[in-house]
């Protein structure tokens, strides 16, 4: 009985310590308004890849939004009602609602937002709305969607509003061939310092940042050897079409933004796949039996956790998993993750992996809020997140 006591004291001093360090670190880091790129007094300039150097002639109150981190960064920066469409809100918003409903003052109203991704995105339709800013990659409209070339593309910019995303940065995939001379990938933290630019929130994002990173280094710094970590399956259960969609756990790519400083055990890194992820049936999955099955989209309403378990018990062969056995059917989170997003899935996925380590992971209940975790068992301080996103202030006490 000490063993236990004595380890699970160890292991919240250090929860506690990474908390405070990063508060105390992250003490009078921001304060009043944000600036980003360079401008004056007439506007600003943003520069990224692939679009090179865009015009703002003030912070966008409009945003076109299409997947859901750069919604996430928007109320991050404390800009959510720009937001003015949302890719699959019926899973989008129930999903980033779990997450905020821990951290007061913060929410997002997403009920009324349309899927701009749900028909084709058009020029017509782009140049009617008249967004301030398009948060889509444009290589993307160029190799899903047959109406669009370059000519289009800039006249949406210079006429209507910037394009600012970096679709392929997700797992490093090839961009169209127009952009690929001048093609940049960014990481997540990196993407946000670009929406951040767009939006003046140079001290927010700095903010956020620091404390991404102390969680970051607190979580690395006391994994546990790599040969007691289990190996894992990072993939989407389609009972359906009894195939399992599955995503690297390590590559790069922001995508993998909440496993990859995990260092887990990839069951599947050997194998190569040519799209975005690989299809995987039952024998191939039997085959690489894997310790633990972290379902990707696990906490959305759209592939949640208990139906997914449900149908890997019921199946003749999903049920011999090693993973379903013993109970170790795990919650991943959405890959189109911002950074508050990331700091939860961050927590949720090595609580999953590691409990031992860093404390046991209570459930999640889809359609339910992100579960209530003891004080001093949390791998981030959700009140200073919270007060980063409603005051963009420092707290001085």
């Amino acid at each position: 009985m000490n063993g236990p006591r004595q380890f699970d004291r160890t292991r919240r001093e250090f929860v506690g310590a990474g908390i405070a360090a990063g508060t105390a670190a992250l003490a009078g880091c921001i304060s009043g308004d944000g600036t980003g790129g360079s401008g004056d007094e007439d506007g600003y300039t943003v520069t990224m890849a692939p679009m090179g150097e865009m015009e703002f002639d003030s912070v966008p109150e409009d945003a076109f939004v299409t997947f859901t981190q750069y919604a996430d960064m928007a109320v991050a920066l404390g800009h959510g009602d720009a937001v003015s469409t949302l890719f699959s809100p019926a899973m989008s918003g129930p999903t980033m609602d779990a997450f905020y409903e821990r951290l007061e003052g913060v929410s997002f109203d997403w009920e009324d937002l349309e899927n701009p991704l749900a028909e084709p995105v058009t020029r017509e339709g782009l140049l009617e709305a008249e967004h301030d800013v398009h948060f889509l990659d444009p290589s993307y409209l160029l190799t899903t969607q047959d109406d669009w070339d370059e000519s289009r593309i800039e006249t949406i910019a210079e006429t209507v509003g910037p394009w600012v995303g970096s679709y392929h940065s997700g797992v490093h995939s090839e961009p169209a061939e127009a952009y690929a001379d001048s093609y940049e990938y960014y990481t997540l933290w990196e993407l946000f310092e670009k929406v951040a630019a767009v939006f003046q929130e140079r001290e927010r994002y700095e903010a956020l940042a620091a404390l991404a990173e102390e969680t970051r280094s607190q979580i690395e710094s006391n994994l546990p050897p790599e040969s007691e970590r289990p190996t894992v399956a990072r993939a989407t259960y389609d009972p359906n079409n009894d195939v399992f969609y599955a995503h690297h756990l390590n590559a790069d790519g922001f995508w993998q933004a909440e496993i990859r400083p995990l260092g887990a055990r990839d069951v599947f890194a050997d194998r190569e796949w040519s799209a975005d992820w690989g299809t995987i049936d039952y024998e191939t999955m039997l085959e690489a039996d894997p310790d633990v099955l972290l379902h990707l989209w696990g906490i959305t309403p759209q592939y949640p956790i208990d139906e997914a378990r449900a149908a890997l018990e019921d199946h003749d062969a999903a049920s011999r998993l090693r993973a379903v056995r013993n109970d170790r059917v795990v919650a991943g989170g959405m890959r189109y993750q911002g950074p508050i997003m990331n700091l939860f899935q961050l927590e949720m996925t090595v609580k999953q992996l590691y409990p031992e380590q860093f404390g046991e992971w209570p459930g999640f209940e889809p359609g339910e809020a992100y579960p209530e975790i003891p004080a001093d068992e949390r791998l981030f301080d959700r009140d200073r997140v919270a007060e980063i996103v409603t005051e963009g202030a420092a707290n001085d006490d």
